[in-house]
């Protein structure tokens, strides 16, 4: 047999011991945003044990237990006997705050961790299993409305932090009209908007979802700077033209390579001369081993569409090179939404 060396450092299970229970730091986390924990400790308030079990209306045990479980998540810090939120839950985690993230938590939580414990039946079947295909319009066919509502805020507030990032690789300035396809409540548009001068922006997404952008575009003031035109991008023959630049931010993860290269061409001939395309995404490497956070969206997008799947840089490079486009980089970021940017230029 071989000879172990003294330096040798034995295997351990840990790591698979903190794979395995991972879902307790997210259901501690979830439950204590459903409870108003972190509302309940708004604008720097200090409670001890006893004053949020009555704060919250539950019994001292669960309370000290979910107060030690979100300190030790780096959610609330703790001053002797007091508790109170810490900077990352009282700027994101308060509801009525402008970046406001609670609402992502809670549509994971109702509506994809109870669909990925049939992650198994999904990948038996090659079927998403939060919506039936066939029988629904669409994946959010059946969401009720306030839990899309809170979807989209917290996208909204994914993508602000996406767009300045975005905004520190690529220069905008050479850019004069931005078409954002898909592009939600409009954090994009509205965030490199106000960096740039010279840019104007549209929104292109479903009828409901422009009502949240123009919501977005009026509180930001930006009316006369950033549109919205209502269609689908999927099923209309041509998006909107005249636009120098097109942004795809987290959308071409949603669909199978067919489709994305068919959105990719709609995108070539909407452009204008010397116009650019920009895939804005959480990439995996060429080999295709991660990073975690795009290969872990991949298996989610098994869950929630019919063919989507996360792709590499290189994927992106060589669709666009195929679908026409003369110039292609890729330009590495790191944000909450994506990790980098792949820019098909035309010529």
């Amino acid at each position: 047999m071989p000879k172990t060396s003294p330096t040798d450092t034995p295997l351990v299970p840990t790591p698979l011991m903190e794979l395995a229970t991972g879902f307790w730091s997210f259901k501690t986390y979830a439950g204590a945003l459903d409870l108003g924990l972190f509302d309940l400790l708004a604008g720097g308030r200090e409670l001890t044990l006893e004053e949020v079990s009555v704060g919250l209306g539950i019994a001292l045990r669960p309370a000290d237990l979910l107060l030690a479980g979100c300190a030790s998540l780096g959610l609330l810090d703790k001053n002797g006997s007091r508790y109170r939120n810490a900077p990352l839950s009282e700027e994101f985690l308060v509801e009525g705050r402008p970046c406001y993230f609670g609402g992502f938590v809670r549509y994971l939580d109702r509506r994809e961790y109870p669909a990925w414990q049939s992650i198994v039946e999904a990948m038996r079947t090659n079927r998403p299993s939060t919506w039936t295909p066939g029988t629904q319009k669409s994946l959010f066919d059946t969401v009720d409305p306030e839990t899309l509502r809170l979807f989209w805020d917290c996208m909204y507030s994914i993508s602000t932090f996406t767009a300045r990032a975005l905004a520190q690789v690529h220069d905008f300035t050479r850019h004069h009209r931005l078409l954002d396809v898909g592009g939600g409540a409009g954090a994009f548009p509205i965030e490199l908007c106000r960096r740039y001068g010279q840019l104007s922006a549209t929104v292109f997404d479903l009828p409901p979802v422009c009502d949240l952008a123009r919501e977005k575009i009026a509180e930001a003031r930006l009316e006369g700077t950033v549109d919205t035109v209502a269609g689908d991008f999927q099923r209309d023959a041509e998006l909107p033209g005249g636009y120098d630049a097109i942004l795809l931010s987290m959308i071409l993860h949603d669909w199978d390579e067919e489709t994305c290269r068919a959105l990719l061409r709609k995108c070539r001939a909407a452009l204008a001369p010397g116009g650019a395309v920009l895939i804005c995404e959480l990439l995996l490497n060429d080999e295709r081993t991660g990073p975690p956070a795009a290969a872990l969206m991949g298996m989610n997008m098994l869950v929630e569409t019919e063919g989507g799947k996360n792709y590499s840089a290189a994927e992106y490079s060589t669709w666009l090179w195929e679908e026409g486009f003369a110039r292609v980089k890729v330009l590495p970021f790191e944000a909450a939404g994506a990790n980098g940017v792949v820019v098909g230029h035309l010529d």
